[in-house]
């Protein structure tokens, strides 16, 4: 296949495609000065990539769970070292949605009087409301939008 039909099939722009291969992550099957072309197993590889993309990996933890033989090489301790972070993330996330909840519908006069409020004020002075990190908020927008594709023009990390 060639590196149109790569992208249409997979959903990607073939300046993905291009900077995948660039970067080892698939590999193009063609002669040096030839236009890219690429066997029908390269989808299964663009598959893995976008769904380490979307569980939040880098690219070069994705590359090297990709080795150039194009059997996947599976870092099970990452994955659930990930799926961890991913966890905390989550319980941070669920603990500010309740939190900005409240401080919404408080019944106090004044936000500096409500308890809870306060509270929230000094988790955060203490550095315990960081927001996400940008990669897993970028792959929950690809899960929501579709294929992976790059945020808004960049390919790397």
């Amino acid at each position: 296949m060639d590196i149109s039909e790569v992208a249409r099939r997979a959903g990607l722009p073939s300046s993905t495609v291009r900077f995948y291969a660039n970067k080892g992550l698939i590999t193009a099957i063609n002669a040096a000065g030839e236009r890219r072309r690429f066997t029908p197993e390269v989808l299964d590889q663009l598959a893995l990539i976008a769904l380490g993309r979307a569980g939040g990996l880098s690219l070069d933890e994705i590359a090297a769970m990709l080795p150039a033989d194009g059997a996947p090489r599976v870092d099970r301790r990452r994955l659930l070292e990930k799926a961890d972070e991913i966890d905390a993330m989550v319980k941070r996330l669920k603990a500010m949605s309740q939190g900005l909840r409240h401080a919404a519908q408080c019944p106090a006069p004044s936000h500096m009087q409500c308890p809870k409020f306060r509270q929230l004020l000094k988790a955060a002075a203490a550095g315990k409301l960081k927001p996400p990190a940008a990669a897993p908020a970028q792959a929950i927008q690809r899960l929501s939008a579709g294929p992976d594709r790059p945020a808004s023009g960049a390919h790397g990390d």
